[in-house]
């Protein structure tokens, strides 16, 4: 029996879905950034002008911003996707439960 909340199957796939999608943001906005960091050195003066410092705090904020972005995006279908399987498996039952109490009961044979 989990300890907590966290500790429960279903925690632990929607964590690994928000790290998965943290992931993938991150690495897209982390590459959009490089791509946009490296015209802005080819094009720009002011840009060439800034410290490393900077240019690094720059890199990795579009890259935390992409995280958090990411996953949230990926744990709100993976939340929807839950809701839905929750969805199906509550109408089996009932469809179920119906089914059982329309049959007749068996008939007893007469002698």
């Amino acid at each position: 029996m989990p300890r907590s909340a966290l500790d429960t199957e279903e925690a632990k796939q929607a964590q690994m879905e928000a790290l998965r999608g943290a992931g993938s943001g991150a690495l897209k906005w982390g590459a959009a950034a490089a791509f946009l960091g490296g015209l802005g050195y080819a094009m720009s003066p002011i840009y060439r002008g800034l410290t490393v410092q900077f240019k690094v705090y720059l890199q990795m904020s579009s890259m935390i911003l992409g995280g958090m972005i990411g996953a949230d995006s990926r744990m709100r279908r993976y939340e929807q996707h839950i809701r839905t399987q929750r969805m199906i498996a509550r109408d089996m039952a009932m469809w179920q439960d119906l089914a059982e109490d329309v049959e007749p009961p068996p008939s007893a044979s007469k002698k």
